[in-house]
């Protein structure tokens, strides 16, 4: 881990010494967020104690551009207060790692590709995103085929993954995958396209993912492939606006489990009231897996997507959990006030209903509040969030706790300081 950081910063100083070329943009990121943890993401029992830590994600990034090509690198640890002990020669659990590491190639006439570990994140990230609010945020190992003109997009990515670190592997191993766990994937064959209009967009993304399967722990048995198709549609005029969301999944997951009938319906509204309240409503419909036939699941999940900004900031649904579930019903309002030049407050109230019953026949999962303050300041922005979770009686059953058993209140609480400095800037003139 010590060579890898004496080699970066190495680098780095090379990029510094060959700034005549072009253009190059050195900055970072310094972003610790302290959490109180009252039942996030599931119950907490009523004999648990609610945990408080922080964490803060470091990085530096480094954007060299020049007519022909562009080379952007970011470099990224995560660090929880008081994980290692005092005088600790290494970092115990190896979270320096490098986030991103591109080259972006303009071809000319509107088409550029992009190869290396990079963010993919399109339309709202309900289907791809970068997932910034997790610290360690998400990124791909892929080519990116780009084609822009006007008001037209075209990306083709593709993907084939490894998990071998030894060059001699290639015959011991072959093109066995054996990572897994959070849809990871094999392969990945992605289309996006999208089209702009005086007050609409729409964009159609098509995506395949292989997933690794094995006859026992060592021997690989072909792929198991899973279709994600749909369309993000956007709309605004005036004081109004419109998003929609429609997406089908069929194929196989991992394990090759047959998909059939798996969807995601999603439609919001806003109303800009004043040019300090903006009003919002929607719901989403996730469907569930009925549990009816063996080997077979009518369950959609929205897979890359940023699934904190949905259903919920407390995250029950769809970070991690909820995969082969009963589904999700989810009626939402909200409102955002400005309250100065450089504060705003949001309020959301969210309502949860499965899409399918639970055994008990129950459905209704309960209601959660969430609340963000945001305030600007001179060169750096905080964020203080809180949210209160009403669970009904479907959802003690869901998460498999007892009522008599869950802490009578269930919330969420934290505060996040975010600094972005540039560090340095040079541009060669012509």
């Amino acid at each position: 881990m010590d060579s890898i950081k004496k080699n970066t910063l190495t680098l780095l100083c090379l990029l510094v010494a060959k700034v005549a070329f072009a253009q190059l943009t050195i900055d970072g990121q310094f972003r610790p967020r302290t959490e109180y943890r009252n039942g996030f993401g599931n119950l907490i029992s009523d004999t648990a104690e609610p945990g408080l830590a922080t964490s803060t994600r470091a990085r530096l990034n480094v954007d060299y551009k020049s007519d022909s090509y562009q080379f952007y690198i970011s470099l990224q640890d995560v660090m929880v207060w008081g994980e290692n002990r005092q005088l600790l020669p290494d970092d115990e659990n190896n979270s320096f790692t490098v986030f991103e590491a591109w080259a972006q190639l303009n071809l000319g006439s509107g088409w550029t590709t992009k190869l290396g570990r990079q963010v993919l994140s399109y339309d709202d990230q309900r289907i791809l995103g970068e997932v910034d609010w997790t610290q360690q945020a998400r990124n791909h190992d892929a080519v990116l085929v780009r084609y822009a003109k006007e008001s037209f997009m075209l990306d083709l990515a593709f993907a084939f993954n490894q998990d071998f670190d030894n060059p001699t592997g290639f015959q011991s191993v072959g093109n066995a995958y054996t990572t897994t766990g959070f849809f990871s994937y094999k392969t990945m064959q992605m289309l996006h396209l999208k089209q702009k209009w005086e007050n609409m967009s729409a964009s159609l993304v098509l995506l395949n993912n292989g997933f690794q399967n094995f006859d026992d722990e060592t021997n690989q048995d072909g792929l198991s492939n899973l279709q994600t198709l749909g369309t993000h549609f956007t709309y605004s005029k005036g004081s109004f606006g419109l998003t929609a969301n429609a997406f089908l999944q069929t194929g196989e997951r991992q394990g090759e489990l047959d998909v059939k009938g798996a969807y995601l319906l999603g439609l919001d509204v806003g109303y800009k009231a004043s040019n300090a309240v903006g009003l919002g409503a929607g719901f989403e419909i996730i469907s569930g897996n009925d549990g009816q036939t063996v080997g077979e699941t009518g369950a959609f999940f929205p897979l890359y997507g940023t699934n904190h900004k949905f259903n919920g900031f407390m995250d029950y649904f769809y970070v991690g959990n909820h995969a082969n579930s009963i589904g999700l019903f989810d009626i939402h309002a909200s409102t955002n006030v400005k309250l100065g030049e450089k504060s705003s407050l949001l309020a959301k109230v969210l309502n949860f209903k499965g899409e399918q019953d639970l055994p008990s026949g129950e459905n209704a999962l309960g209601t959660e509040i969430d609340l963000v303050y945001s305030q600007s300041f001179k060169g750096y922005a905080l964020k203080v969030g809180y949210s209160h979770l009403f669970p009904s009686d479907g959802m003690y059953e869901l998460k498999g706790v007892a009522e008599a058993d869950a802490a009578s209140s269930q919330n969420w609480a934290w505060i996040m300081l975010t600094i972005k400095p540039k560090l340095f800037t040079r541009v060669k003139s012509d």
